[in-house]
């Protein structure tokens, strides 16, 4: 393996942020997107996704945000919509 982003993953981007955040409330958008490998702007947009249909919310904490993921929703795919997102955090230790 070499140290190189893959060209594709199991996760997609709002996975990785979800899982990313779950792990880590206080996460800083910098560090956020640095290791989803995706700008700035495309982690905030999919924080307000996620925000937006209910599978996190957002508390300013001085300066910074901290995010509590909503683990009792069901995946959003037709294909998983039977599987929580507590199922997806529990295999990836979020």
């Amino acid at each position: 393996m070499t140290s190189e982003r893959p060209s594709w993953t199991f996760l997609s981007n709002h996975g990785h942020v979800l899982v990313l955040v779950a792990r880590e409330p206080g996460v800083l958008l910098t560090d956020l997107s640095e290791r989803v490998g995706i700008s700035e702007r495309a982690a905030r947009s999919i924080l307000r996704d996620l925000e937006d249909a209910g599978y996190l919310s957002r508390t300013k904490v001085g300066r910074r945000n901290r995010y509590d993921v909503h683990p009792d929703g069901p995946l959003r795919h037709p294909e998983e919509s039977t599987t929580m997102v507590s199922d997806l955090l529990t295999i990836f230790g979020g």
